[in-house]
């Protein structure tokens, strides 16, 4: 892979389940594209995938193909909404839950063949801080948490940034307010969060913005639609647009921080 071309890799999180985060993934990465970057999302709840679900899309083949060695990266690359490719997981295989950190990095180093092909790599991972959402994580350049305004939310994203910190010294966090009532009640919940982090952590929160509650992202998914794609003046939509342009002025570095060839050292190491 040619080392001048740096790649974004944003793994978005949240620590508990239902909180939106395959929601924001796909619709970031549809806004991504809309500027002209070239997007790539891996689902990568390995076990429990849901993303061709959640676009009405039917993929053939998955990554447990590429694990298995039946096929290439490219063989399960899947046309997305928006101009995005999408590289389903495999859902209810638990083999896929059990990998051994060579096999994670034997499945993410496929994506080196991909070349200078993409801009942005999104990483949907599973909720929980299981072992291989820790892998995900540690590898990924930029790490979005995805937090809604309950209590559980609240507590799960600060044990998974806890974990983070304590065990691997990942000290930088984007915080992004999802299915909040507007601006002010998404900078009192990230506040929140930051009251509770700053008492026993060492790390910095950045507040990215706010996706408000909108009936459109419901309706969306009952039409097994992305909400940009299918409601795109809708609020929620123009929220992720804006999260868009903040996530294009991120800086790319000019290590190998920056590469896809990091991603797949850092899965080696863990």
């Amino acid at each position: 892979m040619s080392k001048s071309h740096p790649v974004q890799v944003i793994a978005v999180s949240g620590g508990k389940g239902g909180v939106g985060k395959s929601n924001v993934s796909v619709n970031l990465g549809i806004a991504l594209a809309e500027k002209g970057r070239r997007v790539v999302l891996l689902d990568a709840d390995l076990g429990l995938a849901n993303i061709d679900v959640l676009l009405g899309l039917t993929a053939s083949r998955n990554l447990s193909d590429v694990l298995s060695g039946e096929c290439d990266l490219r063989d399960v690359l899947v046309d997305g909404p928006g101009g995005i490719k999408i590289v389903p997981a495999s859902s209810g295989t638990q083999r896929m839950t059990q990998l051994s950190p060579m096999e994670h990095a034997g499945l993410i180093n496929a994506f080196s063949e991909l070349g200078d092909q993409i801009d942005v790599l999104i990483v949907d991972t599973a909720a929980g801080i299981s072992e291989s959402v820790v892998s995900f994580l540690r590898a990924s350049q930029e790490l979005l948490l995805v937090v809604c305004d309950e209590p559980t939310s609240i507590t799960d994203a600060y044990a998974l940034i806890k974990l983070m910190n304590r065990d691997y010294g990942t000290n930088r966090f984007r915080i992004l307010a999802n299915q909040v009532r507007n601006e002010q009640e998404g900078r009192h919940l990230f506040e929140k969060l930051t009251r509770v982090t700053e008492r026993f952590l060492d790390v910095a929160l950045q507040y990215v913005g706010m996706v408000p509650y909108d009936e459109a992202v419901k309706k969306a998914v009952q039409r097994q639609r992305a909400v940009l794609d299918a409601y795109p003046r809708a609020k929620a939509s123009l929220a992720i647009k804006a999260l868009a342009d903040k996530v294009d002025s991120w800086p790319l570095p000019s290590t190998p921080r920056g590469h896809l060839e990091f991603f797949v050292e850092r899965l080696v190491e863990v």
